[in-house]
């Protein structure tokens, strides 16, 4: 069978089964949870294939860097010297992390982001809304690479494909894990990498992965992840709601309170709209008055 005829075939299952579903829909979008995908061995996730995207993507959508590293970083990690598709051909031995965004810049690729967001799409309208800017990424990784601790905007289903690694969540909008400042700082221009501190573990729920095993984030919940002894490929396919837009703007508006002396109050979580500071911040960027 050829790789179009695998794809071809890949395409026509289901890749989330009505269990699933039933599973995703009673935790979404503030619980996470794990579920079980039969998107197996798909062509495009093979190594090669990988490969060959990485080299096809814009130099601002590839990332790459040393896998051995503490899971709290000071600023972005060193690089390892090979080039992405030799990162990710020798995956196996180059211990690297490497991560492909916005892969839905290729047709194929959008194709296969679409028929997975569309399986949940029911599921997920029915509680935040319509489903905005869907997005996926790839990540590589070496035998026992570190993911440092971060937070990301987006409502994300991450898809263990090859090997296994386990996921530290924390709780999503407890500032405990993730100050208000560093919210704010993010959603006006700044890192997600986080500061991190063994005492954090205490409120730490941990997900192993292996093939076939999948996990949602919800928005901005701070995690890390360590990779297993085998090299590892996993998907994350993301969207935005109405709601998680509305928390990064209220964020930034609580940025520039902060930053005129005041202390004001976290956004609420969903379903709060925080409606009001994101109406504010939009006006004010529509002003040009906002540095993000």
């Amino acid at each position: 069978m050829n790789a179009q005829s695998s794809f071809d075939q890949a395409a026509s299952l289901q890749i989330f089964d009505k269990a699933q579903r039933n599973t995703f829909a009673s935790h979404y979008p503030e619980g996470p949870h794990t579920l079980r995908h039969t998107l197996g061995s798909h062509p495009l996730l093979e190594l090669d294939a990988l490969a060959d995207l990485a080299q096809q993507l814009p130099e601002a959508s590839v990332e790459y860097n040393r896998g051995d590293l503490p899971i709290g970083v000071d600023g972005k990690p060193g690089a390892t010297g090979l080039s992405i598709a030799e990162t990710i051909r020798q995956v196996a031995k180059a211990n690297s992390w490497a991560v492909l965004k916005n892969v839905e810049q290729s047709p194929v690729y959008k194709a296969l982001l679409t028929d997975l967001l569309d399986e949940l799409r029911g599921e997920i309208e029915a509680k935040t809304g319509a489903m905005l800017t869907p997005q996926a990424f790839i990540f590589i990784s070496s035998p026992n690479a570190v993911t440092p601790y971060h937070f990301d905007p987006e409502h994300n289903i991450l898809l263990q494909v090859r090997g296994s690694k386990v996921m530290t969540q924390f709780p999503a909008g407890d500032a405990r894990f993730a100050a208000d400042s560093v919210h704010e700082s993010y959603h006006t221009g700044g890192p997600r990498e986080l500061t991190w501190d063994d005492a954090l573990m205490d409120g730490a729920s941990e997900f192993p992965l292996g093939p076939g095993d999948a996990v949602y984030v919800p928005v901005m919940a701070p995690h890390f992840v360590r990779n297993g002894p085998l090299p590892s490929v996993s998907l994350s396919i993301t969207w935005r709601s109405t709601w998680s837009y509305g928390e990064s703007e209220a964020r930034a508006f609580n940025a520039l309170l902060r930053k005129a002396g005041l202390s004001p109050k976290a956004p609420g979580r969903w379903p709060a709209t925080n409606r009001a500071k994101s109406l504010g911040y939009r006006a004010i960027r529509k002003a040009g008055l906002s540095p993000a």
